[in-house]
């Protein structure tokens, strides 16, 4: 009688991410991330405009901005080679949306809310390991939101532009931050 093939992990699985690679990951993210941002951002302008001729129609723009989303957690999570990466993306998205909402409702403006969402998502999303901590990825993107509100209150419409890059950036940067520090010297 022929025993079954004993189940084999992924190599990939149990070895460390290749920083090559979750920098692909974050840049392929980030750059699905971008027209959804900016078409979400877009439909709620033009929803919370008084002028009802001069800008997008904001229920497809927004609709497009949300449809684009999911796909920048699977990228995200598949990229990165998640270990459960369909959970990962549910986790992402719920994430995003509550974290989300909760920011832009406290913040008042709705840029500061998606870089929050989609960095509580993202850190759902990106692999980590086992040495890297969630209240260090939570902290980076806690600063990024921060930084965007400040910002957005400062600087005014041209934060718009840089935006969508900060959220996913700050969770690769504070992964690094957390490997330099875990190095021997």
């Amino acid at each position: 009688m022929t025993q079954a093939p004993a189940r084999r992990r992924s190599v990939d699985a149990l070895d460390p991410l290749d920083p090559k690679k979750k920098w692909r990951a974050i840049t392929v993210a980030t750059v699905l991330l971008v027209p959804g941002f900016w078409s979400m951002l877009a439909g709620l302008v033009a929803l919370a405009s008084d002028d009802v001729e001069g800008g997008p129609d904001p229920g497809p723009a927004i609709a497009l901005g949300f449809a684009l989303l999911p796909f920048v957690f699977v990228a995200l999570a598949f990229l990165s080679l998640h270990r459960s990466a369909p959970i990962a993306v549910l986790k992402a998205m719920g994430l995003s949306l509550v974290v989300g909402l909760t920011v832009s409702g406290i913040a008042g403006d709705a840029v500061t809310g998606m870089v929050a969402g989609v960095g509580a998502g993202g850190v759902a999303a990106l692999r980590a390991e086992p040495y890297h901590r969630w209240k260090v990825r939570a902290a980076a993107v806690a600063f990024a939101s921060l930084y965007t509100m400040v910002l957005v209150r400062v600087a005014g419409d041209i934060v718009l532009l840089s935006a969508p890059i900060l959220p996913l950036t700050a969770i690769g940067l504070a992964d690094h931050y957390v490997e330099w520090r875990a190095r021997p010297d």
